[in-house]
């Protein structure tokens, strides 16, 4: 048997709603952060033909120029597009 390797990959593209404005910080040495919540949803029909919704909320950390320009010009219930890699906590 070979040994075979298949690449990691963590790339994640999210679209939905700002539910809350930006909150723009920055470090101890001065590199900016932000953080978001971001809401997406999906419709669907249930099994009796009606419509429903699933919307999923994910906190997002955004980092350098553009934690600035997202803390900067937008704010609560702007469709945003982002694409960077999941990191999970625990708490």
């Amino acid at each position: 048997m070979s040994d075979l390797r298949v690449p990691d990959l963590n790339r994640v593209l999210l679209a939905g709603r700002l539910t809350r404005d930006p909150e723009l910080k920055y470090t101890s040495n001065g590199r900016p952060y932000c953080k978001v919540g971001v809401a997406n949803s999906r419709f669907y029909k249930d099994k009796n033909g009606e419509r429903r919704e699933d919307t999923t909320f994910v906190d997002v950390t955004l980092w350098g120029p553009m934690a600035e320009f997202v803390g900067e010009r937008l704010r609560k219930g702007r469709p945003v597009l982002l694409e960077g890699r999941l990191r999970t906590s625990e708490w």
